[in-house]
């Protein structure tokens, strides 16, 4: 689909890490306790509600180099939400981020939960300065059914330079995300690979 970024230009060894649903405590800490080990940097698409809620975690992501991005204020379906609601939905999300960064400084990134959004509401953010993100790996770390070590063959057999790679800074994911990102890290760093913002 024209219009969204599925991944970046394969240019050398660099891969793209980013993480959905959170800040949390407990669970982004380990996060960013991973990257740092391997001096990893990510983007984060936070839900607005929960950067409010915890805004030290929030914190704690900018302050070691990392990116805050726009998963909506309140994980919204996008096809179950009004244009108006939807678009002002991201809006807020957007306000409570600007909160965390120096004036002007909050990146206009957006991730559609869920991965779904509708033609409008996709024009409508586009028109706004948003860039429309998604991926080209999906780690499904949410899966419960997933048994970690399947969870963590298929991230990895699926990743290329250039990858934009989806993970779960959530409870939800909590299991899988605790036995696979080390893992992943440790074996794309042997391999070469760098992990960048975007």
């Amino acid at each position: 689909m024209q219009g969204y970024t599925w991944h970046k230009p394969a240019a050398g060894k660099q891969l793209y890490l980013t993480f959905d649903d959170g800040p949390i405590p407990v669970v982004t800490p380990f996060v960013l306790k991973q990257l740092a080990q391997y001096q990893a940097k990510a983007t984060f698409f936070c839900v607005g509600d929960n950067v409010a809620r915890h805004p030290d975690v929030a914190q704690q992501v900018l302050q070691q180099g990392h990116v805050l991005a726009n998963h909506t204020f309140h994980h919204l379906k996008g096809w179950q939400t009004t244009l108006p609601a939807y678009v002002g939905d991201t809006a807020r999300c957007h306000t409570e981020l600007e909160k965390l960064y120096p004036a002007g400084q909050a990146r206009k990134l957006f991730r559609p939960p869920h991965g779904r959004i509708t033609g409008k509401q996709a024009r409508v953010l586009r028109e706004q300065g948003y860039e429309l993100i998604m991926w080209d790996v999906l780690t499904n770390d949410y899966d419960k059914t997933l048994q970690p070590e399947a969870c963590l063959k298929k991230a990895i057999k699926y990743t290329q330079s250039g990858s934009i790679i989806v993970f779960h800074d959530s409870l939800k994911a909590q299991r899988n995300l605790e036995f696979v990102l080390p893992r992943f890290l440790e074996h794309f760093v042997s391999c070469g690979y760098t992990f960048s913002t975007l």
